[in-house]
């Protein structure tokens, strides 16, 4: 994983709030730190107060063998919540003056760390208070994948609505390559009662999206 930490995180004793911040398919923790762009844009929101000051991990989500979104499948997405329960917040909140409650945690990634972040985020709202999904949504014509996911949201509607501040979700318009599978799945939301918040910026499939993504998520967090 990279980390960052806000300015003056060094010269202060005080404990901030965490966004962990999850790559697409074919790419690893390098994606956000580099491409993403993620300490500028980090840095000049803060400097601006338009965003509260953070830690963000940026984590390799790649599960072994699983080939990116093409081996993608129930048991992938287990693996990756385990992965971030048992691993990374463990790590992080030991080595890193991090707030440990869920109002203080937050959960977002691009393509297919939009679907780790739908699987581990809405299976544990117990954990994560915001839920940012980028360019992403369940694959429409995989019933067998998508159809756990919508029961548990069936299910859990009520307490999705309660404990998640922010379903943020957001797409590079029409260009997008998961235009569809994120319309078919907000409208699935619907259906089901599950709150969400959407916002749409024309570039499709792409980093100049994603940070965009970024920019306007950082700053409805932990507010």
């Amino acid at each position: 994983m990279y980390v960052y930490t806000p300015p003056g995180y060094d010269q202060s004793s005080a404990k901030y709030p965490v966004l962990y911040l999850l790559h697409g398919g074919g790419e690893d923790q390098r994606g956000w730190a580099t491409q993403g762009r993620t300490d500028l844009i980090l840095d000049n929101l803060i400097a601006e107060s338009k965003a509260k000051p953070m830690i963000i991990v940026m984590l390799d989500g790649n599960m072994g063998g699983a080939g990116g979104l093409a081996g993608f499948n129930e048991n992938v997405l287990r693996a990756f919540e385990n992965e971030l329960k048992l691993g990374a917040i463990p790590f992080v909140e030991s080595n890193f003056r991090a707030e440990t409650d869920a109002k203080n945690r937050a959960l977002a990634g691009l393509s297919m760390g939009g679907l780790q972040t739908l699987y581990a985020g809405i299976k544990n709202t117990n954990l994560f208070a915001h839920l940012g999904v980028f360019s992403s949504g369940w694959f429409a014509n995989n019933t067998t994948l998508s159809g756990p996911q919508y029961e548990f949201m069936k299910n859990n509607a009520t307490t999705i609505n309660t404990n998640l501040k922010h379903l943020w979700i957001s797409m590079g318009g029409q260009q997008d390559i998961a235009f569809n599978n994120c319309k078919v799945m907000m409208a699935k939301f619907d259906e089901l009662g599950v709150k969400y918040q959407y916002s749409e910026y024309a570039g499709g499939h792409t980093w100049p999206v994603w940070r965009h993504d970024l920019f306007m998520f950082a700053q409805v967090l932990f507010k």
